[in-house]
């Protein structure tokens, strides 16, 4: 639990709060967008973890989860529509051309689940 000290300016009594020190340190494209996100949209939330100094967990927790998700629906859609090794060995421009567009799919799908909830 927070204990939160007072500091009196003439008849106010002003919390004394501060951001911690430690800079934020993001590694990550999924924590990256989900940090700017929070300071652009939630605000709230943002200075919630910064204050309770969850941020930087927070952050990786997200960046770890999206990349997981994003192989597994990758996985999901390559099973789908059939796309294998034999594929990459006849074919290795349309091979990459689908692994493209399956993950771009997949990143578009996490975003909305994970970084912009």
């Amino acid at each position: 639990m927070m204990s939160i000290t007072y500091t009196r300016k003439g008849d106010y009594e002003i919390p004394d709060l501060a951001i911690p020190e430690n800079k934020i340190q993001v590694e990550g494209k999924y924590a990256m967008m989900r940090l700017r996100y929070l300071k652009e949209n939630k605000k709230s939330l943002y200075t919630t973890l910064l204050m309770s100094n969850q941020l930087p967990e927070h952050l990786m927790n997200i960046q770890e989860v999206a990349m997981e998700r994003v192989e597994q629906i990758v996985s999901e859609m390559k099973a789908k529509e059939k796309i294998t090794e034999q594929m990459k060995q006849q074919d290795p421009m349309k091979w990459i051309g689908l692994m493209n567009i399956l993950k771009t799919s997949a990143e578009e799908i996490v975003a909305n689940e994970l970084i912009y909830a």
